[in-house]
């Protein structure tokens, strides 16, 4: 028995370290030495006005030409892919994009999404993303390595270490600093295994967060901050690069704020509710922030989910908040858990004015000359999913008041830039690596369009993008 089992086990071993050398070539829908994209509406993410009837020419997993349809010849033995009715944009690159998502309890837990987030990820056109956050650290860092080696499916990977989070945790899953010294270790033991960015918590202290700036800066690597202890201004002197979510956990604004601590309650909503975006306060902080080179992350999905009621466009559109793809791709427990979740959502709340302000804020701030970056943040209430919340996120900057251009170019250029990939990645140029997607209709005018997601190139592979859907139906809640 002992020897059958063995054997057993080696059997399995040997099948999946097999399926393992390389991901299931089912879900790519196109790959050549030459590939012409040809009579397709070109969107390169830089702002720059859409351009009509073009031909890509990708080689090499790189963009060799991009010419007007007219005048431009196919390299001999090309593929060629008539697009006309499309459009090419560049592939997302999603600032606040975890690993994991929330499964209920109290206290809350999370889980690692390994199997389903990566491909839904790229199914969707969000070719690279930050992980900003870990709670599996070893994971994300894993999958990264088996992604970039080409033995599983999934976006290119900046992975963030675990969270920096001071005493009063609201979860578990979080690592309570005990003081600098204590952040210092984090950071440099993190930094050695292989993550290059630090996220610091609600509860972090001045001297904590003083200190995790000065190591990671030491090593040329950057810090950003899901903030509540610690106000915008103080950050951004104390040197923090990064601030996720846009204006709404900014505590600087409650009144006999009391430092190093989080207000509790409702009192940094209540604040902010009242705080006028044009106010000497409200600019000086704007002003602080940019003239720091502060960047900002928006993640408007996330806080639309949680409290926007149903509308049938605009904030909390029904079509988004109950998209029946999204939910196909939940488990039972995650799908029943979000819903009950929406039911509870009281169209008395007065949300949507606190949202409206937030997206006021992010204007004025790239206004201003600040750098906005996008994610989609898929913890909450659990209706944020991989993929589909970062094009809703797309979706609402629109809803904000900046045009489909300028949208585009937030979710993809400036996060290639807050990365130092710009040069690389985030728009599409020649020389660039081909990571793009291709969509049917034009999402320059209509900026739903960018939901028609068909194929996702990364390095000049097309993936199948409603394949790898189909693919983790039922999984998202469950691995």
């Amino acid at each position: 028995m002992k020897i059958k089992l063995s054997l057993l086990l080696l059997f399995c071993f040997v099948v999946n370290s097999h399926a393992q050398q390389a991901p299931d070539r089912q879900f790519i829908r196109v790959e050549a030495q030459a590939l012409v994209l040809t009579h397709v509406r070109v969107i390169d993410g830089t702002g720059a006005a859409a351009l009509e009837d073009q031909t890509l020419v990708i080689s090499g997993g790189k963009i060799q030409s991009i010419e007007a349809s007219r005048t431009a010849k196919a390299p001999a033995n090309a593929q060629v892919l008539d697009l006309n009715g499309y459009t090419v944009l560049p592939g997302l690159v999603g600032m606040h994009d975890h690993m994991f998502f929330p499964m209920g309890g109290s206290p809350p837990m999370y889980s690692n999404m390994g199997s389903s987030f990566p491909r839904l990820y790229l199914a969707l056109g969000v070719t690279t993303i930050r992980t900003t956050g870990s709670v599996a650290p070893y994971t994300d860092l894993e999958i990264k390595r088996l992604i970039d080696s080409g033995r599983m499916i999934g976006p290119k990977m900046h992975v963030t270490a675990p969270y920096l989070e001071g005493a009063g945790a609201f979860t578990p899953v979080m690592h309570q600093l005990t003081g600098p010294d204590d952040a210092r270790r984090m950071v440099n033991y993190w930094a050695d295994a292989g993550a290059t960015s630090f996220k610091a918590y609600m509860n972090i202290t001045r001297d904590e967060l003083r200190a995790v700036v000065e190591e990671a800066h030491k090593r040329g690597l950057k810090v950003t901050g899901h903030l509540c202890s610690i106000g915008y201004r103080e950050a951004a002197e104390i040197g923090i690069d990064n601030l996720e979510h846009g204006l709404l956990p900014d505590s600087e604004f409650v009144p006999d704020k009391k430092a190093d601590q989080c207000p509790p309650g409702s009192a940094v909503s209540d604040s902010l509710r009242q705080l006028d975006l044009q106010s000497p306060a409200a600019r000086e902080m704007i002003r602080a922030l940019v003239t720091k080179n502060v960047a900002v992350t928006s993640t408007l999905p996330v806080f639309e989910a949680a409290g926007a009621p149903l509308t049938q466009s605009g904030i909390g559109a029904a079509s988004a908040l109950l998209n029946p793809r999204m939910l196909n791709v939940m488990s039972t427990d995650a799908r029943v858990r979000y819903l009950q979740a929406r039911a509870r959502v009281s169209s008395e709340a007065n949300y949507v004015a606190l949202l409206r302000k937030a997206m006021d804020f992010e204007r004025a701030f790239v206004q201003a000359g600040g750098l906005l970056m996008a994610g989609l943040d898929p913890t909450g209430n659990g209706g944020i999913v991989a993929g589909f919340g970062d094009l809703r996120e797309v979706e609402l900057l629109v809803e904000a008041g900046f045009t489909p251009l300028e949208a585009i170019r937030i979710a993809s250029f400036n996060g290639a830039k807050f990365l130092g990939e710009e040069a690389r990645i985030g728009s599409l140029a020649v020389g660039k690596q081909a990571d793009l997607m291709v969509v049917k209709g034009n999402p320059a005018a209509n900026i739903n369009d960018i939901e028609k997601v068909e194929i996702v190139f990364k390095d000049g592979v097309g993936y199948d993008s409603e394949k790898l859907i189909q693919s983790v139906q039922g999984l998202v809640g469950v691995r």
